[in-house]
């Protein structure tokens, strides 16, 4: 058995509030969450129960406004407590990040009458929500999305499939990207749609390489209608929504992606010192020490470029191009991580006796969602050089 117990990440929070607030999290995690992660994930079992506790206990609703039920905290507190949610179980602190990115539209571009009414039970009253832009057409080409929905006297009807949508088919609410106008950006809009809608369904689940207690589905709008008053922001400001979304969104994966990794990180060193071979751990071998020494400085970094990004989020300056780095940068270290603490196991590392191969399996689709990393390269290039020349 291993000897060496994997300590606490050492963290710098900027009050006792938060760092009372990341005790929490750690109970939860350590007591609700990481114990069934194995079991509910080889059954591709979805922990609604989790998100309810966490819902009650204000950590659905962190970065967004009190007077609405959210918790108040800066965008480097919620981060880190994702981080902290995916390191016991990725399905969770992803789960967490895709509400939060769902709730983002209303509480960042909606009315104040709308926010009064939906935001409190949409941060705070058990609900889950999901986001809806990408289509099984339209994936990093967003702005081409066919999804369309047409004015009707006071109410829109939403026509189309929506795809690869977290929480699919179980969400309470949907947010969604929709065409009300011209072809591209410009003829989007965005809506908050009832889980329970008329005409909305959840397909069956995507049969998936790892994060199997996670849904993932098509979602079918078959002439959904929804009140004007569900409109989020201006018709045809819906990209625009999205995008910004997305900037917050990216660094939720960051954050997840560095928990799977300290995870797997964890796992290993545990398993490297309390390993015997040749009359000694393999720990003391230089080939594995630098292995994990190596692992340990990608997390580091990782971490260091996700806190620095919300920081300047939290300052009210721009962030967009770090957190295209950030998302790059440590989902790529998750891949790296989790696939170097296979190695350090060795063959029991491609057991599934061991958690090593899940969070392997889980880190992959961390390099495609909510932006591929070929996109975020993109993204960075024209911050770098402008934009493309046609």
């Amino acid at each position: 058995m291993p000897d060496r117990a994997p300590q606490p990440v050492d963290r710098q929070l900027p009050t006792d509030e938060a760092r009372d607030l990341i005790s929490l999290v750690r109970d939860i995690a350590q007591r609700e969450i990481a114990p069934k992660a194995a079991a509910e994930e080889d059954a591709g079992r979805f922990p609604r129960e989790v998100f309810t506790l966490l819902s009650h206990s204000g950590l659905l609703g962190l970065p967004y406004d009190s007077e609405y039920g959210g918790g108040d905290q800066p965008y480097e507190v919620y981060l880190q407590v994702l981080e902290e949610l995916a390191a016991a179980r990725l399905t969770v602190g992803l789960g967490v990040s895709v509400h939060t990115l769902a709730s983002y539209a209303l509480a960042a571009y909606g009315s104040k009458k709308q926010q009064v009414e939906y935001l409190p039970d949409m941060l705070g009253g058990g609900l889950l929500g999901a986001y809806c832009l990408s289509e099984p057409s339209s994936g990093s080409d967003a702005a081409s999305l066919r999804t369309k929905a047409v004015r009707d006297g006071d109410e829109w009807v939403i026509t189309g499939t929506k795809a690869w949508i977290t929480h699919g088919g179980i969400a309470d609410f949907y947010t969604v990207m929709a065409r009300t106008g011209e072809e591209g950006a410009r003829g989007i809009t965005a809506f908050l749609v009832p889980g329970d809608a008329e005409g909305l369904s959840g397909a069956v689940p995507e049969k998936k390489m790892g994060m199997k207690g996670s849904p993932t589905a098509q979602v079918h709008f078959d002439g959904v209608r929804v009140p004007d008053e569900r409109r989020i922001g201006e018709e045809g400001q819906g990209f625009a929504i999205a995008l910004a979304s997305l900037d917050s969104g990216r660094l939720g994966i960051a954050a997840c992606a560095i928990g799977l990794a300290q995870a797997a990180l964890d796992e290993a060193v545990a398993y490297a010192t309390g390993r015997q071979q040749f009359g000694r751990p393999i720990a003391d071998f230089q080939g594995l020490r630098f292995m994990l020494a190596d692992m340990a400085t990608q997390i580091e970094a990782g971490r260091a470029l996700y806190l620095t990004a919300a920081r300047l989020r939290d300052a009210g300056r721009p962030f967009a191009k770090q957190a295209a780095m950030a998302k790059l940068h440590c989902t790529d270290t998750a891949m790296r991580v989790t696939t170097d603490a296979v190695q350090v196991l060795g063959g029991y590392g491609y057991t599934a006796d061991f958690p090593a191969e899940r969070y392997m399996r889980e880190a992959k689709v961390m390099q495609i969602f909510e932006g591929t990393n070929q996109i975020q390269r993109m993204v960075i290039a024209r911050h770098l050089a402008g934009p493309e020349t046609r």
